[in-house]
Parts: C-alpha cells; structure tokens; sequence
C-alpha cells in the first residue's frame, strides 16, 4: 500500500455515476430482442480474447420468460467503451437466436442452471468458469452443486466443459474474477449466493484446467490448499470484477454489498490488500434492483470508469455505466457497520 493510501484514506474519490447505455433488451440500442432473440438477460462481464472484447451473460430469454438458454456470448464491435458497445455479433443457434454456450440439465436440487461467472482468455483459448446451481433461495442466497470450467477454440461459438477443472461446492471459490498479471491469472473467489468474504488463488494461464496447479494465498504465503485461503476482503460480497488503473497505480474491485444494497468499489497496491474502505458507486435506490458491476478491461482508468450493471426491476437486462474518479482525500466514507447505511426501504 502506498503511504497516501490506507484503509481509512484510499487515495480514489468516487464521484457521479450514470447510466451510458441500456446494451440488452427490447429498448437497448443493440435491438437484441429483434436480433437474437434476448428480450431479458443479466451479467455482462467481459473479456479480451485475440484483440477483440466479449460479453457473456447469465439466463436468458425471450419474450414472456420464453426460450430460456443459461449462458450467451456477444462480441462487441468497439471495445472502447465511449462508443456506447454496439454488439458485432452474438453466438447463434440455426434459427439465428443467441445460441448456449453451455447446456444445463435444468433439474431443480440437481442443476437447475450453469451460470458463467467470468471468463478469461488463456493458452489462446477462451476460458469460462461456471457454476453450476441447484436452486435459488431467498433474495441473495443460492445453492451451487460444483463449480468447473468450460472452453472455446472458435472464438465462441462451441463450449466443451472440462472433465478435469471441477471444484465441489464450500471451496470458497463457487463465483470467481479473474485478472491476468505477470504471468500468472489471479482468481478473487466468493462462495454461492452474496455473504462470504473475497479469497485470492493463481494459477499459470496453460495450467487452468488442472486443480492441482492452483496455490491460494492464507495471508502470509502462497500455499497449495484451498481450504486455507484467507480472506483478503470481509463479507458481504456478491459478484465482483478486478482490474488494474495505471493511472492512479492501484487494483481496483468493484462488486454488489447485499446489506448495503449498493455497487461499491475497493482499491489495493498490492493484489493481496490490504484493500481499502468500500465507497459507495451506485445505490439501489437510484438503481433499483441493482446488482452484479463488472469493469469494462482497459489499460487506461483515469477520471472514468466503465463498467456494466444489470437490474432485476424494473426492466431484467444489462447496463453501460460510467463513474468519475478523483483522486481527493474522502470527505466521508460508507462503513459496512453504519446502521443508516445498511438499513434500506
């Protein structure tokens, strides 16, 4: 950490947010219910693979809650995020709608979906990491079965999932983040549903599909036991993305604080932490039924940050935001024990 950044000072001010772009729906400007069929989806992380960016999103459907897939992928045509992210193309089935990528067995209590909580491009592959689930419970708690991972040689279009790279459920790591750096893909893992802490693994990028490879950090060491991965960040943390800022010489995560209601935002020098208070980025009551914030990747994170965020109400599709960053000392601070906070209508 470096010595104008401490827990209680994390040297970034987080200042207006705002909504760029509805990217998926009806309404978007992508027209993807005419196009490929998508009137609802979620998620939208994204990834850079051979110099071009994808998304990919969680369940999917049509009209009505129809032609439900669990898993599609689309390629932007810019990946400038200030051109608003025009969709090129998205995987297709042979009727034209946006094909799955990776079928499930759609048994409640067995797998009831495959979720894809982020992808990677590694060894010239494309890598997703799902999780498979076994029912949803109440808000902000689900089950997961195992979580494993699932790869692309064609630019997206087929998914074979791995026989080797599957990780049974209470490891830490059912949702995961991804980030490549000095040659080795860092892993930020979450447990099922959005009340476990953040815990950090890496792996070298042609060793991914091999469990074995992977060592995790227990807060002093790397060490070869998932079990003993330490928290780097306290709960309550749902979906989560991670990127490095030149410009400001920090990591930066950003993820949904299910007591708080809010996408909030951390940053670290060091990958390990310690990371500094959460800040507020965009609140359910501006945003109402907000959740899951994903960083648009980009070497260049200055006085803006893009990222995408999707919304279960009023409308359950997928958004392009922007929030400004400084780089002044907080005035104020949100604490994840501030009762007036976390207490939300």
């Amino acid at each position: 950490m470096s010595e104008d950044e401490t827990p209680q000072n994390p040297g970034l001010l987080v200042g207006m947010t705002e909504v760029v772009a509805q990217l998926t729906g009806a309404e978007s400007e992508n027209s993807t219910a005419d196009r490929w069929n998508v009137h609802g989806t979620d998620l939208g992380h994204m990834f850079l693979h051979n110099d071009e960016l994808y998304m990919m999103f969680g369940d999917t459907y049509g009209p009505d809650r129809s032609d439900w897939r669990s898993n599609v992928i689309a390629r932007i045509a810019d990946p400038d995020p200030r051109a608003g992210f025009s969709f090129a193309a998205m995987s297709e089935a042979a009727d034209g709608t946006a094909s799955e990528l990776v079928r499930a067995a759609r048994i409640p209590g067995i797998e009831w979906t495959v979720i894809p909580t982020n992808a990677i491009s590694a060894a010239g592959q494309m890598v997703m990491h799902y999780m498979s689930v076994r029912m949803w419970g109440e808000d902000d708690r689900w089950y997961v079965r195992r979580s494993g991972l699932a790869w692309s040689d064609d630019e997206g279009q087929t998914w074979t999932r791995s026989q080797t790279a599957v990780w049974p459920a209470g490891t830490g790591f059912e949702q995961v983040a991804y980030l490549e750096e000095g040659g080795m893909i860092y892993v930020f893992g979450i447990p099922q549903g959005r009340f476990g802490a953040v815990k950090l693994g890496r792996v070298a990028p042609g060793e991914m599909f091999d469990p074995a490879a992977y060592e995790y950090w227990d807060g002093a060491s790397w060490v070869p036991n998932i079990h003993a991965a330490a928290d780097v960040v306290p709960p309550a943390v749902g979906e989560l993305s991670v990127t490095w800022s030149a410009a400001h010489q920090r990591f930066l995560m950003m993820y949904y604080e299910p007591t708080l209601r809010a996408i909030v935002l951390r940053s670290a020098s060091a990958l390990t932490g310690p990371w500094s208070d959460m800040q507020v980025v965009a609140d359910s009551r501006d945003y109402p039924g907000l959740y899951a914030p994903y960083i648009v990747p980009s070497a260049d994170i200055d006085g803006e940050l893009y990222f995408t965020m999707s919304r279960w109400r009023p409308i359950y599709n997928v958004f392009l935001m922007k929030t400004r960053l400084g780089t002044e000392t907080l005035a104020t601070r949100v604490s994840p024990t501030d009762e007036a906070q976390t207490a939300r209508e």
